[in-house]
């Protein structure tokens, strides 16, 4: 029942319709008997916006494309750790103090952790984008090995750069000896059902294959990994164990994972 005590929450992106995030911590609010609400901001103006956050008491908000670098210099204050990775995707106001968070590595390691451990693994990991900068950053944090490649070969090798890994060209992965690949691409999407980021021949070289993608959930790269005896992670993973970390930040309470977990594939299966 929503009235005048319900805490507002919500998402601010271009476009956000789509978004799995008011399933997940609707849910969530529902089984722990908060008194709050999840709803998506489709953002027109990133600065008004967030003065609306301050304006209207809003709680806290995701933040994701294309707003997670443009939005840091609007916050009040900014996690050391989104700070160093350069994106935020989780903001919480404070009595009017919007502080900025990225929560983004910590779905990745905890899908990862799920299925292996990190530390001492080498990850191939396919992109230089937002997403892939915060994966390697956990990655790293955790004491596991990265090493980058993508389309835009300069792009990698800034990233890898600025991480201090190796990037190596899509051409050459045969020469990576990596043992997890990772997609944080947008290869094999909807409605590009039968794209692949890397050649199939490849993929028995590893033992754990993890796609970000999630429409749809068993991309072509997950079924030939599969095929090939991977053990696979499927994107769902991240952006529940991320939006766990949110909640948490948000409420100060435990996330009720399986709850958070059943309402995003029931979301997702119920797209059809």
């Amino acid at each position: 029942m929503i009235n005048g005590h319900t805490k507002i929450y919500g998402i601010l992106g271009r476009p956000v319709a789509h978004s799995l995030s008011p399933a997940m911590h609707n849910a969530a609010f529902g089984k722990l008997g908060i008194n709050a609400v999840y709803v998506p901001f489709p953002v027109t103006d990133l600065p008004q916006a967030v003065a609306g956050l301050r304006g209207l008491a809003i709680g806290g908000v995701s933040v994701t494309i294309p707003f997670k670098e443009e939005i840091m210099p609007l916050l009040d204050e900014i996690d050391p750790l989104a700070a160093r990775m350069g994106a935020v995707n989780t903001a919480v106001n404070r009595d009017g103090r919007l502080s900025g968070y990225n929560t983004d590595w910590l779905g990745a390691v905890t899908a990862l952790k799920a299925q292996t451990a990190i530390a001492g693994e080498h990850v191939l990991l396919l992109g230089a984008g937002g997403a892939a900068r915060a994966i390697a950053f956990g990655i790293l944090e955790n004491g596991g090995k990265v090493t980058i490649t993508d389309m835009d070969a300069p792009r990698a090798e800034t990233l890898a750069r600025e991480l201090a890994v190796e990037a190596v060209p899509l051409k050459a992965l045969e020469q990576c000896p990596a043992s997890i690949l990772i997609n944080a691409t947008p290869v094999g999407m909807a409605p590009d059902l039968h794209g692949l980021p890397v050649e199939p021949e490849l993929l028995h070289r590893f033992t754990l294959v993890m796609d970000i993608v999630y429409r749809p959930l068993l991309t072509r790269l997950l079924r030939e990994a599969q095929a090939r005896g991977c053990r696979i992670i499927d994107g769902l993973q991240m952006l529940i164990h991320q939006a766990t970390a949110q909640f948490e930040l948000w409420t100060g309470r435990s996330a009720p994972l399986d709850t958070m977990s059943r309402a995003a594939y029931a979301a997702l299966e119920e797209e059809g």
